[in-house]
């Protein structure tokens, strides 16, 4: 097993191929995300008082499509999410009526030290409400609004390499198992590598082993360097240092294996090395659009996020991020780790059921 593991590394290594998508490409992708930095042309916010609909406030920022409204039911997840960076601020908006008979606002924010970069895009859409609400035509003499900051609470700022380098991180995993696989063990069937070695005393199970182990192992170097990459060169977050970094490697071992069954099952079921990419692409496209990779699945309608939940890269990108930034560790990515482990073991029960040795 470990000459057959040691033969295949040297291989894998020397293929260009395999170091430019399993490597090269992630790489590229966190250059140009890095010296993008962060920015946006819309921001999160969590109301504290959401189901006042004759708010005309509410309603105003809801209908400027810059401000889009998340469903916090509590104060503390609201501040939870307010110290991640995950929303720009914590608004309230209350209303009262005036002797004049018009209504009077008052707007009250809290944003934190992490949302520094969102918090100016919502003083935008805040000035362009109140504009609004001017045009009415008050008189003058009147202040029909007001706005009232509170002081910040503190977090740590989440910058666009947080989010992306946990996908780019996923991509790479995802594509490196699923080709790479399918096209090796294809190739070792359709030239009759794997019947030679069926045939010799070696333990079959040794074989197949032998074979993922060094891809295993190749694409374990890769997850090391781009996280060691994103966190030296764009100041990628590793919350707990070592420990974070070792919980990622982890991580990304998991991950490996369960996508591999992928590759296993594609390279028995195409007839023809041409029938692999069209494979291989049905259930590699919609995981890299869907899984969280290159954009967070909120900006999906609810029923596609139902749907984005139940992918495996996106269950391992959110336990990647979890982990890097917030601090969380495995135990606390049990939802994501189990889900990936249910896919690992249907597909590996439907590997088994395919693999052919000739």
């Amino acid at each position: 097993m470990m000459a057959i593991t040691r033969a295949s590394l040297q291989a894998i290594i020397r293929s260009p191929s395999a170091v430019i998508f399993s490597l090269g490409f992630p790489l590229i992708f966190i250059l140009v995300f890095g010296f993008i930095g962060g920015g946006g042309t819309s921001v999160s916010i969590a109301l504290k008082n959401p189901s006042d609909s004759t708010n005309y406030v509410i309603r105003a920022l809801r209908a400027s499509g810059v401000v889009k409204i998340k469903d916090e039911k509590d104060s503390a997840s609201m501040r939870n999410e307010l110290a991640k960076g995950r929303i720009a601020a914590i608004v309230s908006v209350d209303s009262a009526q005036s002797p004049a008979g018009f209504t009077q606002y008052k707007i009250i924010t809290q944003t934190s030290s992490a949302a520094s970069d969102e918090y100016p895009i919502l003083r935008m859409a805040l000035a362009q409400t109140i504009q609004m609400l001017e045009e009415r035509k008050i008189p003058p003499q009147f202040k029909i609004i007001s706005v009232e900051e509170l002081p910040k609470i503190p977090g740590r700022e989440y910058t666009m390499i947080d989010f992306i380098l946990p996908g780019m991180l996923g991509f790479s995993l995802l594509s490196a198992a699923v080709f790479g696989v399918a096209f090796v063990f294809f190739n070792l069937r359709q030239n009759l590598v794997l019947k030679r070695f069926y045939a010799t005393p070696i333990n079959r199970k040794n074989i197949v082993f032998g074979e993922a182990l060094s891809r295993v192992c190749f694409q374990l170097m890769t997850s090391v360097v781009i996280i060691l990459a994103g966190h030296y060169l764009f100041h990628f977050t590793l919350v707990k240092g070592v420990q974070t970094f070792l919980e990622m490697i982890v991580l990304s071992f998991l991950g490996l294996i369960v996508f591999m069954g992928f590759g296993f099952i594609i390279s028995s079921l195409a007839k023809n090395e041409s029938s692999i990419p069209p494979f291989a692409n049905i259930f590699t496209l919609p995981q890299f659009l869907l899984g969280g990779t290159f954009f967070s699945t909120q900006a999906f309608p609810k029923w596609l996020q139902g749907i984005c939940e139940a992918l495996p890269l996106k269950q391992l990108n959110d336990a990647m991020r979890n982990v890097a930034f917030e601090g969380a560790s495995l135990l606390d990515c049990g939802k994501q780790i189990g889900i990936l482990m249910a896919w690992g073991l249907v597909i590996y029960i439907v590997a088994i059921k395919t693999f052919k040795w000739e």
